[in-house]
């Protein structure tokens, strides 16, 4: 049900259709982010993605808005460190209206002067937002730590700084040299035709184009370092960091499951030992942060300050009993079939369609089937897992990062530098 053509000026349109659905969503997608913008005007990406709400020579802020909410649609956008998207969701029959309004918007946004100043006011707030919240702002720490120096350490958002420095001119260079054809696709997964996807995208965009090559992705160097931030919180945060696998590794299905079945549910191993046999936490899970060509792996708690070190210690004995004994059988089994599940369920979803599409395209140029993803899933033993985990999680390739308030300041990871 996945098909995928290529318009005249080069532009790529990749659809799924679910006929069990009565909705669809489309996105348009650019292979821009963060992570190849200057330091200067680190930020660019995020507010241009704001900009293109603003207004085009048709349709104001106002109209853009009501546009989508008269037929009961959702238009949204989001921008990380290697990517940007523009999408739409709504009832089949709107799809024509969806693509017009999101090809409005990336051709012809007008970025008026007094809206950037508004929407730069805006951004600000955004950013003093995240400040304030402190999961965020170790998230933040976490990744600049250990990826010390790297693009894609930097926060997406940008800084107050850098984002009171992006001028009309700024915008328009960056949407002019990375918004082309060659960067640029769209995808849409619901109750659709193909065919007519193709044809409503060929004359939105019938005048789009330009050239950018694809930016080339980042490398960074694991960094592994301790970093403790005072801050009078009523909890202490705490993220445990190791190296993690680039989404094209292939090792990725066998850090799945790993991940599973050391932080990925209530019974998973830090859940069992951490929360529920100590009460450590009320918060502890795993994660990976995954681009192109690199990869975070993390720990992630939020505990009693006091309780702080006991906490750590409590999450590095757990991963040193993996490394030493080893996963078994049964919770490897347990973790394929919890991986396979979820898969299912996402599925079942038209923006998680619409958007596997863009990863599999960007990521692996080519559309991996389910069934692949589930025969690479059965595919991984215990020895897979072992392996991994020891190249992974050593003593030696581990950072903390640690936000609360001064009872927290004495915490020591084992091996870790001094803050």
């Amino acid at each position: 049900m996945i098909r995928i053509s290529t318009l005249p000026n080069g532009l790529r349109v990749l659809t799924e259709t679910m006929t069990h659905v009565r909705s669809a969503t489309v996105g348009v997608w650019c292979d821009v982010g963060s992570a190849v913008e200057p330091p200067e005007r680190r930020g660019i990406s995020h507010l241009l993605e704001h900009m293109l709400f603003k207004g085009t020579p048709r349709r104001s802020a106002r109209e853009i808005a009501e546009v989508m909410d008269a037929v009961g649609g959702e238009l949204n956008a989001m921008t990380d460190k290697e990517t940007t998207c523009f999408y739409a969701h709504v009832v089949d029959r709107r799809l024509p209206l969806a693509i017009d309004v999101l090809a409005d918007m990336l051709q012809h946004a007008l970025i008026d002067p007094g809206d950037l100043a508004r929407e730069r006011q805006v951004v600000l707030e955004e950013i003093k937002m995240y400040d304030d919240s402190p999961g965020e702002v170790v998230n933040d720490r976490f990744s600049r730590t250990l990826w010390r120096g790297a693009h894609l350490g930097d926060p997406t958002i940008g800084y107050a700084h850098t984002v009171e420095g992006i001028t009309r001119d700024d915008l328009l260079a960056w949407r002019r040299d990375r918004y082309s054809p060659q960067t640029v696709f769209i995808t849409a997964a619901g109750n659709l035709d193909h065919d007519d996807v193709v044809r409503l995208a060929a004359g939105a965009f019938a005048r789009f184009g330009g050239s950018a090559a694809p930016p080339v992705p980042e490398r960074p160097h694991f960094t592994p370092d301790l970093d403790v931030t005072i801050d009078d919180t009523e909890q202490a945060y705490v993220l445990l960091g190791m190296p993690g696998l680039a989404l094209r590794d292939e090792r990725r299905y066998a850090l799945s499951v790993l991940d599973t079945i050391l932080g990925g549910g209530m019974s998973s191993r830090l859940f069992q030992s951490v929360r529920e046999e100590r009460a450590l936490a009320y918060e502890i899970s795993t994660f990976q942060q995954g681009y192109r060509d690199a990869g975070l792996y993390g720990v992630s708690a939020g505990c009693t300050p006091e309780r702080v070190q006991e906490c750590v210690d409590v999450v590095l004995d757990e991963i040193d009993r993996l490394l030493d004994d080893g996963v078994r059988e049964a919770e490897v089994e347990r973790a394929r079939e919890h991986l396979k599940g979820n898969l299912t369920l996402a599925l079942e979803s038209t923006f998680n369609r619409m958007s596997r599409l863009a990863r599999n395209h960007l990521v692996h140029g080519r559309q991996i089937a389910t069934e692949e993803v589930e025969a690479q899933f059965d595919a991984v033993d215990v020895h897979a897992v072992d392996t991994l985990a020891r190249e992974l999680f050593g003593p030696a390739q581990r950072g903390l990062c640690v936000l609360g308030p001064s009872a927290v300041r004495s915490v020591r990871l084992r091996g870790a530098a001094a803050a």
